[in-house]
């Protein structure tokens, strides 16, 4: 007679425990959520002046929500003596005020809160301000604004632009009194972190001329424009990392992670609507300022953005959600002091619909040091740091992939497979399987791509069973998900 081990046979029964079928909801709606945490409370700050706090990343609660004179989350940002803010950029097409993107940390020398926002009028007609509080909840005060986009021959007057580059480059900024949005930027989308060694930086942009970079005064919060970081560095602007040319890319977030020493870069392609292709990619550097590269090793500085890049996830179905999640992005991350990395974005569904919320997603180092998204939202699961048994690991497995060539509106499905015991996958595809003992790292051979993650259990979507899945990333920049059935 064979005998199973209690802990085995309660893995196998947690293993086939049937997936209900539920999109959860968070209770919340924030665009491109920026995560910062203070005491228990996590707090997102979002587009249109809309925040939002939790306590365990999964159900959030409104703090303020309207970019108008009654949203308390700045005292002065609608002073009626001149609408500072918005006296460049100007009202947006709807006759309104865009204030958009923000990021909020803890400046250590100010001793402040200081929160990052752009306020825009066109696709490059921007610019970025800033503001300070007391309190990560606010009130902010707003300070200045100090770095513009979309300027002309007319309108730069009212920027700093001469004031920092002493008025001789206009007609390399606008050429033909059209502003060169090709090759600079469009000033939104900051956000704001500090290196290893304790240095202050910026990091922007939006489509445009790509994603650039300033090193921040720390006593100030404002740029050491004076620093020339090499090749690609312009004087108002800064360092461009990633992008040009009018490629979509935007919402840049670096991500410092001590315990490797990298700095992880996420940006999202596409466009934000449920079917514009929206999606979130991976590169990383040993510099603060680059060059980030993806898993080929390559920068994206040139070419066709689908190339460049690990896609860390896109349009997308899933055992368990009733209806796909559509344009995942603009993301922020966060380190937690348990060491824990979360990824924070904005979804919106396949419901013939623009309604988006937030989700929260664990996230984990693979064998080579990238990071990896877990399939399902965050419900307070904990990766086993020695793996899991060989009856959770093998079965019969929905996977799906997130192809790096695909920028648009097509819904990544489901594959079956099995992973065997002896360590074939076999089923809709074929290949090999493998782990590394006593940890949680795994690694599947699919075609000639060879993926490198980890294996985890999951709650589901609604929370009614715990999953055994894996989630890694391909030599070619594409993702797999997969959970047994």
């Amino acid at each position: 007679m064979k005998f199973f081990k209690l802990s085995s046979l309660l893995s196998i029964i947690a293993s086939a425990a049937s997936i209900q079928v539920s999109n959860y909801s968070s209770g919340v709606s924030v665009h491109d959520p920026s995560i910062v945490k203070d005491g228990n409370k996590y707090y997102i700050f979002g587009s249109h002046m809309d925040t939002a706090y939790t306590t365990d990343l999964r159900t959030f609660t409104k703090l303020y929500s309207g970019v108008n004179e009654n949203n308390k989350m700045f005292t002065n940002l609608f002073s009626r003596s001149n609408y500072a803010p918005f006296s460049y950029v100007g009202k947006n097409s709807d006759g309104g005020y865009s204030v958009w993107a923000p990021d909020v940390m803890y400046n250590k020398s100010m001793r402040k809160w200081v929160q990052y926002f752009c306020t825009s009028s066109t696709f490059i007609k921007s610019n970025i301000c800033y503001a300070t509080a007391d309190r990560v909840e606010g009130p902010y005060t707003y300070q200045s604004c100090f770095i513009y986009s979309g300027f002309v021959g007319n309108t730069v007057g009212k920027t700093n632009l001469r004031a920092i580059t002493g008025g001789t480059d206009g007609n390399r900024y606008y050429p033909n009194n059209n502003y060169n949005y090709r090759v600079f930027p469009n000033a939104i989308d900051p956000s704001v972190f500090y290196d290893f060694n304790d240095r202050l930086w910026m990091v922007y942009g939006s489509w445009s001329g790509g994603i650039y970079m300033l090193e921040l005064n720390k006593n100030t919060g404002l740029p050491l424009h004076n620093i020339n970081n090499g090749n690609n560095t312009d004087k108002y602007f800064g360092k461009k990392i990633a992008g040009g040319n009018h490629q979509s890319i935007e919402g840049p977030y670096i991500l410092p992670h001590s315990g490797t020493g990298w700095y992880y870069l996420f940006v999202s392609y596409g466009t934000l609507t449920s079917n514009g292709g929206y999606q979130i990619r991976e590169f990383r550097s040993r510099n603060p300022d680059g060059p980030y590269v993806d898993v080929r090793g390559r920068e994206f500085m040139g070419g066709t953005n689908a190339d460049y890049g690990v896609k860390i996830m896109g349009n997308y179905n899933f055992p368990g959600l009733s209806k796909a999640y559509m344009a995942p992005g603009h993301n922020s991350v966060i380190r937690d002091s348990d060491n824990k990395v979360y990824l924070v974005y904005h979804t919106r569904f396949n419901d013939g619909q623009e309604y988006h919320e937030p989700r929260v997603h664990q996230m984990f180092l693979n064998q080579d040091g990238w990071l990896v998204a877990a399939p399902y939202a965050y419900a307070g699961e904990t990766i086993s740091p020695t793996g899991y048994s060989i009856p959770d690991m093998t079965g019969s497995f929905k996977i799906v992939f997130h192809y790096h060539t695909k920028v648009n509106g097509d819904i990544s499905n489901n594959y079956t497979i099995s992973l065997n015991s002896d360590y074939t996958v076999t089923g809709k595809l074929s290949g090999s399987w493998g782990y590394t003992r006593q940890t949680n790292f795994m690694h599947i051979k699919i075609g000639n791509v060879t993926y490198k993650g980890v294996f985890l259990k999951q709650m589901d979507e609604a929370k009614s069973a715990t999953l055994v899945t894996f989630t890694a990333i391909g030599d070619n920049n594409d993702s797999i998900w997969g959970v047994k059935v």
